[in-house]
């Protein structure tokens, strides 16, 4: 993957920032259905293809069990959009795609498409979101927004996805404690190992292992060394450069080796920690001597190859001491097996214990970081047990999104012609809601998020201290009066088309996961508790209930009886 190139602040003729293409250079107008194209050649067909349409981007329900979604991927979209054409490559392998009986006028239309003609309305990136309220409305010639819809949906989807499965790895972890994201090698082919990098960041994790990601997004990174590099050492003897300069610069220690062998026989003979160990692992020790004299700054050892009480965490804390020494400080140790509670604490003592000992002032906040298959259940159990650890390296369940495999984004016309349209359906969660909306969010006097409801574009706002009436969209006995203290409406204008109206800039990375941090902040804890969460209520106007109501029946079919 390769970040689209982007030369300076260019302008575009009506002064707007010029947006860079997508990320990844696979998001094309081809990255779509079949059917997006059969249909767009029905509407030109038809003459319909400039037909002026609205739709609506949402999802139905929560995931993971949940009462809350990250909205992300809206960058992407943007970016997408603003680059959105066909080139002459692509335009001979749809003609070679579908039936030799369509018009070659069809290929001269696609030929000058773009989306100067369409508008997108859409929820900030990093927001707290729930269902039915819409995450984007497009507005456009309808055979130009449904060649749209798949590629949206699929630069959405996910991303919001492992945004909201990475915020809710943070709830239960806790503000305090450093989140790292290890996922690429487990992750659904480079794409997905991008995709997750960046949106768990999004979510409020802290950093990650993927270098392609920091260098494309700025994501800071993390990374100490493998089981495997600790396994290659035999002995210390294969240690050829041994000296090591001081951090001061001002003097060298010729055999960084022996001083490392020499604090570990201090250690054994601790009075406090005799008998907790015998022989350490030659060959580990080696391995954590040799790392540190490569990175004498930035020490983390991985020290369970052998055997942690007994050998890793005393390897680890000769060559700490040895490093400080010569005025360096170890970063900490990372645990990848075993019981984690148990281990975390264990070494923690350990720490204290040479920190009273033998003198060295906060050698017992030493990090503590672990991981091997860390998830959200893990954590939540690791926070009962107890524990000492003080960063989660997390990788499988974080970026494969294993507990459930999709959100469910939908995209659907609600308008077209100015004239309403409504989707019916059997199961009453998958109906639509009809025409040109806009959604608030409204406040109560603790500020925290009450409801979000949703009004006809030509209805009058809510106001604050101003009582209105929210109603359940489709139950008829849900609805509350509300007196909202602020009135916050989400939707705002991320491309305007050709229109003069102002466009939203993009924010940088980094904003959009303060964003989503604040957000999470704001919300009542009983809506963010992992195990039966409170429902947050979605509403809409008196009006649009009417207006919903009053649509149903007019185009739901009437049955006869016999």
């Amino acid at each position: 993957m390769e970040a689209a190139k982007a030369n300076g602040p260019k302008k575009e003729q009506n002064q707007r920032p010029v947006i860079p293409g997508p990320t990844n250079p696979m998001v094309t107008p081809l990255l779509s259905d079949f059917y997006q194209f059969t249909m767009a050649y029905s509407y030109w067909k038809a003459a319909k293809h400039n037909e002026r349409a609205v739709f609506d981007l949402y999802f139905r329900k929560n995931p993971f069990g949940g009462e809350y979604t990250i909205f992300a991927g809206l960058e992407e979209c943007i970016r997408f959009i603003a680059n959105f054409k066909f080139t002459a490559e692509e335009i001979a392998f749809i003609r070679a795609s579908l039936p030799k009986t369509c018009e070659d006028g069809f290929y001269d239309y696609l030929r000058g498409i773009d989306c100067s003609d369409v508008e997108v309305h859409a929820v900030p990136e990093g927001s707290v979101a729930f269902p039915k309220v819409p995450l984007l409305i497009v507005e456009g010639p309808i055979a130009v927004v449904q060649l749209l819809e798949t590629p949206i949906l699929n630069l959405i989807n996910y991303a919001s996805l492992v945004s909201t499965n990475a915020a809710r790895h943070r709830f239960v972890a806790g503000k305090s404690k450093l989140l790292l994201e290890f996922g690429l090698r487990r992750a659904q082919g480079p794409d997905g190992g991008i995709g997750a990098s960046k949106y768990s960041y999004i979510g409020g994790f802290d950093a990650t292992s993927n270098v392609e990601a920091g260098r494309l997004f700025g994501i800071p990174l993390r990374g100490t060394h493998s089981h495997a590099f600790v396994s290659s050492f035999m002995s210390p003897d294969e240690i050829v450069e041994k000296s090591l300069k001081s951090h001061d610069g001002s003097s060298t220690c010729e055999d960084f080796v022996s001083l490392a062998q020499t604090w570990l026989s201090k250690i054994k003979r601790s009075h406090s920690l005799h008998g907790i160990f015998g022989e350490t692992n030659q060959s580990e020790l080696a391995a954590f001597t040799s790392y540190a004299l490569a990175f004498p700054n930035s020490f983390l050892a991985l020290v369970d190859t052998y055997d942690v009480m007994r050998s890793g965490i005393p390897n680890f804390c000769a060559v700490a001491l040895a490093l400080n020494d010569l005025g360096y400080k170890a970063v900490g140790i990372r645990l990848d097996s075993g019981d984690l509670a148990y281990l975390s604490c264990e070494a923690r003592k350990f720490f204290r214990t040479i920190e009273k000992e033998l003198r060295v002032p906060d050698f017992g906040k030493m990090s503590i970081t672990a991981s091997n298959d860390l998830n959200e259940e893990t954590l939540d159990a690791l926070n009962k047990q107890g524990h000492e650890v003080d960063a989660f390296g997390i990788g499988t369940y974080l970026v494969t999104c294993y507990a459930q495999a999709a959100l469910g984004c939908v995209f659907k016309l609600v308008e077209i012609n100015n004239q309403p349209r409504i989707k019916l359906s059997e199961d009453v969660s998958k109906v639509s809601i009809p025409c040109r909306k806009r959604c608030f969010r409204l406040y109560g006097k603790e500020g925290y998020p009450l409801v979000d409801i949703m009004t006809g574009e030509n209805e009058p706002p809510p106001k604050v201290s101003e009582r209105i009436l929210c109603r359940h969209p489709f139950s008829e006995s849900k609805r509350a009066y509300v007196v909202p203290q602020r009135v916050e409406e989400l939707l705002k204008c991320f491309w305007p088309g050709s229109t003069d109206k102002a466009r939203e800039e993009l924010p940088p990375l980094k904003d959009i996961r303060d964003r989503c941090i604040k957000q999470l902040e704001l919300m009542r804890s009983d809506h963010m508790r992992r195990l039966n969460p409170t429902p947050y209520k979605v509403s809409v106007s008196a009006k649009l209930y009417d207006f919903i109501h009053f649509l149903w029946l007019n185009e739901a079919p009437v049955g006869e009886l016999q």
